[in-house]
């Protein structure tokens, strides 16, 4: 994927609020729902969205400003750790690793070790560490390694591997299918059934890393990205709606979006900024019963002055004066 920063045209050394405002801009223009005759609309909402998750979460976005992540948000290779000058088992006198043991016991517990610059208290200590610990901790149905062990023993499962997937809002409420390039270098498709929460997990059975003792599975994350106006509330969508200082006045008919087609919405006379309407089973889809769509409207006055509109409110403000505070004081 290309560089996050390319892909939101901001500087390295931009802001998180000009970043966000730079995502909202091109979420706007890139979004397919603005784009339906172009069959690579959806993907470029993708890499918009995956670019902002980096550069949108402070932590990624320090990370991949040092190496640690590639644009895709994935690790890089750093080598292994744990072995050779420095690391795991702790340094010789030549800056080698030490295994020396200076002085052993016999017993019940295997053989026993007291004091000694290896970092083990025992031999029994530096198998499970070479083995045990070694192999991530995953021994499913083993005991603890032992001096002693049986091979039978010491049949690791397979490793989990974790993977994200970023869709959009109308992906996650009608459903998608997306192929996932996992840390291992394999890819599979992955079924998101409508209606999925952000943060929510498919787990895929067997298909992640292999071991002696079975194979791993595979664990996506969902992420659902930003929307430019909608925001999720459980099974239920939030909009605000702009409308006219006289279509407030006077009420009237405005066209609201939802996830699939704008609808129109009756305004009453009279109403005032910030009341809020529910439009049924418009919202997320759910078990049973869809989520509502509540539009909120707000008052937008023109964006250039106008005399005549400043005059008629001095003429209502000398002959009609009122106080919608009162109930604050």
């Amino acid at each position: 994927m290309r560089d996050p920063y390319e892909i939101l045209g901001v500087k390295k050394n931009a802001d998180a609020a000009a970043i966000k405002s730079a995502y909202r801009k091109l979420a706007k223009k890139l979004h397919p729902d603005a784009n339906k005759n172009d069959p690579k609309a959806a993907q470029r909402f993708a890499e918009l969205n995956s670019a902002y998750e980096i550069l949108g979460e402070e932590d990624k976005r320090r990370a991949y400003d040092r190496g640690e992540i590639d644009a895709e948000g994935k690790p890089k290779f750093r080598g292994f750790e744990g072995f050779g000058p420095g690391t795991g088992f702790g340094r010789g006198a030549r800056g080698g690793p030490d295994f020396s043991f200076e002085h052993f016991s016999f017993g019940p517990e295997g053989v026993r070790r007291s004091g000694g610059p290896g970092g083990f208290s025992s031999f029994d200590d530096l198998l499970n560490s070479m083995f045990a610990g070694g192999l991530g901790g995953a021994a499913r149905g083993r005991s603890r390694v032992h001096a002693g062990f049986a091979p039978e023993e010491m049949e690791p499962a397979g490793h989990d591997v974790t993977a994200e997937v970023t869709i959009s809002l109308t992906e996650a409420a009608n459903g998608t299918t997306r192929r996932v390039h996992l840390p291992t270098g394999k890819e599979v498709d992955v079924k998101i059934p409508a209606g999925l929460a952000e943060g929510k997990q498919i787990r895929l059975k067997g298909q992640g890393l292999p071991g002696p003792g079975g194979t791993g599975d595979v664990l996506i994350t969902v992420r659902v990205a930003p929307h430019p106006y909608f925001v999720r509330d459980g099974d239920n969508l939030r909009v605000n709606v702009p409308i006219t200082l006289y279509e407030a006045v006077l009420g009237g008919r405005v066209r609201v979006p939802t996830l699939d087609g704008a609808i129109e919405l009756t305004i009453p006379a009279g109403t005032t900024s910030g009341r809020t309407f529910r439009i049924a089973g418009k919202g997320m889809p759910a078990k049973g019963k869809a989520g509502d769509l509540y539009a909120t409207v707000e008052i937008a006055l023109p964006d250039k002055s106008d005399p005549d509109l400043e005059e008629l409110m001095r003429k209502w403000l000398r002959e009609r004066p009122y106080d919608p505070r009162t109930d604050l004081r």
